[in-house]
């Protein structure tokens, strides 16, 4: 099979490796390529748009403010810190270039963009329309070879967001939805339940929204209202309102539940403890039967992305999950770029180490198949692991 750069066309086998690894075209589910010119200039605080000129600086205060016990704080400059050098890197076809390097040719990349102008932080330089824009291009690059498979997102309160997304799909051709509620919104909330999921649902459109306790809040919207907003059952009247709704709660719940799952445990005399957890509350909720055979909630997936960067702690516990078929088919690969700059693994370092920790068979069934199936390219029925033995998982 054609090589490029040393690398195997399709399926990240290293070079001279051999063997059955080269026919998996991989999907990652989730990556971002907005840059700094998407973020407004007063993000996080008016006080600290001169630090965006110096990254290095930012990493530093971050690390100052982590080792200090603020670790809210730190996360705040880290995150500011990948905006500042996203911006540097001259547009999406830059930050869509880095990540390539990190994998075979041939994969795919679900490109997920983020409208910060409306939460409060004043105007991006560059507005969603603008985004949406640029990304499009990328998408219909004859170079590209179909590769870029774009997103729109909107705030629902926003004029106009619902004729925006319309506008995405019916005219540049895009093919999902990224949903952020932790920027000031429910899921169910009236402009999204009344217009954007029946639209979805018409189109065949997957949704992805974030499904962790970290990243980007708007302005004004605390801590506790974020994380109702993002939680797993916050998601129930949706899924329970549009059974036929393709819907991805993000990052697998988040890396700081699946420490307190690792770490922590749960306790036998608090059966509550395990919905409190969005890790062990997402696989309840995929798992869950309607009493007929069938699904709960048929229409609803999770990926691994960011989350799995801790991957010593986190991998041992996902290859056991998996081994339950209800589960395996509801679960997709993404890695979050370019969130994970800072991360200790490269991108390239971790989908490697999956494919071994997971097997063959598990890989291909998270990084190909059931990204087909979630963006709606085959049949839901195509997805299933019906020889593999469902898991005697723990009460948790």
């Amino acid at each position: 099979m054609a090589e490029r750069d040393g690398r195997a066309a399709e399926g990240g086998a290293p070079e001279g490796a051999g063997g059955g690894l080269a026919d998996i075209r991989i999907t990652n589910c989730h990556v971002h390529l907005f840059t700094a010119r998407h973020v407004p200039r007063a993000y996080p605080h008016p006080a600290l748009a001169w630090i965006r000129r110096v990254p290095g600086l930012i990493t530093g205060a971050a690390g100052l403010a982590r080792a200090a016990g603020f670790e809210e704080g730190a996360a705040r400059l880290s995150r500011l810190g990948r905006f500042a050098a996203a911006g540097r890197a001259g547009g999406q076809r830059a930050i869509l270039a880095a990540i390539e390097r990190q994998y075979p040719a041939g994969t795919r990349f679900v490109v997920l963009p983020m409208d910060l102008g409306g939460i409060g932080h004043g105007p991006a330089e560059r507005d969603l329309r603008a985004q949406h824009d640029e990304l499009a291009r990328l998408a219909r690059d004859p170079r590209r070879g179909g590769r870029v498979i774009p997103f729109a997102t909107l705030l629902p309160d926003r004029p106009g967001a619902v004729a925006e997304v319309r506008r995405c799909v019916e005219d540049l051709g895009f093919r999902g939805l990224k949903l952020y509620p932790r920027l000031g919104y429910p899921p169910d909330h009236p402009v999204l339940m009344a217009e954007v999921y029946p639209y979805c649902v018409r189109h065949g459109l997957p949704v992805i929204s974030h499904c962790s306790r970290g990243g980007v809040r708007g302005r004004g919207v605390s801590r506790a209202e974020a994380d109702r907003w993002s939680a797993p059952q916050a998601f129930v009247p949706v899924l329970d309102a549009f059974p036929g709704l393709r819907v991805c709660l993000a990052h697998f719940g988040g890396q700081a539940d699946w420490r307190a799952y690792v770490e922590d445990g749960l306790s036998p005399d608090d059966p509550a403890e395990g919905e409190r957890n969005w890790q062990v509350a997402i696989r309840r909720m995929i798992t869950a039967g309607d009493g007929r055979g069938g699904r709960r909630f048929p229409g609803l997936w999770t990926d691994v992305s960011y989350t799995l960067f801790e991957f010593e702690e986190f991998v041992p516990f996902l290859r056991l999950f998996l081994e339950d078929a209800r589960l395996a088919g509801r679960v997709l690969f993404g890695s979050d770029f370019y969130m994970t700059r800072l991360e200790r693994l490269s991108e390239r370092a971790v989908c490697f180490r999956l494919r071994v920790a997971l097997g063959e068979a598990l890989f291909r069934q998270i990084a190909e198949t059931n990204p087909r199936a979630w963006l709606g390219e085959e049949p839901l029925a195509a997805t299933g692991r019906a020889a593999a033995p469902a898991a005697a998982l723990a009460a948790g």
